[in-house]
């Protein structure tokens, strides 16, 4: 016996709403979660900051003419050494909730700014992922790096090398860790300490 029209046209109905109420969750799963960011490397190589360095010149302060004759000997513009970087405090990345590895290190520029210097560096991709300096000891569970650190700005990638500006009102002292932080899932992808 087979059902009435009626009926298979409301069962027909049921199971096209079904398909348009499944069809709208898969489509805001996809744009809330970005599954396909898992299976993608972003790989970064910036060069370390650099410091003004010398200026050239003849190594006796003098320049002469190039063609043999003798002038007026010229007077080389003077040089300037910036100092060098210096390494304030560094530590090597331990997974959290993903793989990391590589070293993260906060330098002094000679112009006195700071930043923060991951090298080797690699971890998974994902979405809405951050660099931070976090309060909380390295290795500790993502439920006590929330809400205690300072972001850096988006990871550039998750691999390679790459640099982060320390804003000037940042006082390091007061951070232990360096965690690459994924905001929509409130969990640590792996961490560093500062030391």
């Amino acid at each position: 016996m087979t059902a009435p029209v009626g009926q298979r046209s409301r069962r027909r109905g049921l199971w096209v709403a079904g398909g348009v109420v499944a069809a709208v969750v898969l489509v805001v799963a996809a744009v809330v979660f970005q599954p396909w960011t898992a299976f993608i490397d972003v790989t970064v190589d910036e060069e370390f900051p650099a410091a003004t360095g010398p200026a050239t010149g003849d190594t006796d302060g003098s320049a002469t003419p190039d063609d043999g004759s003798v002038a007026d000997v010229v007077p080389a513009p003077a040089t300037t050494v910036e100092p060098a970087p210096v390494l304030e405090a560094s530590g090597a990345f331990t997974p959290g909730t993903k793989n990391a590895s590589g070293t993260a290190g906060v330098y002094r520029l000679a112009d006195g700014s700071r930043v923060l210097r991951l090298e080797d560096f690699e971890t998974s991709n994902g979405p809405d992922v951050f660099v931070v300096l976090s309060t909380a000891p390295a290795g500790a569970p993502s439920g006590e790096v929330a809400g205690t650190y300072v972001s850096l700005g988006s990871m550039k990638g998750n691999v390679g090398n790459q640099n982060y500006e320390i804003p000037a009102d940042v006082d390091i002292s007061a951070f232990s860790s360096v965690v690459i932080w994924c905001e929509r899932f409130t969990e640590s992808f792996g961490s560093a300490p500062l030391v």
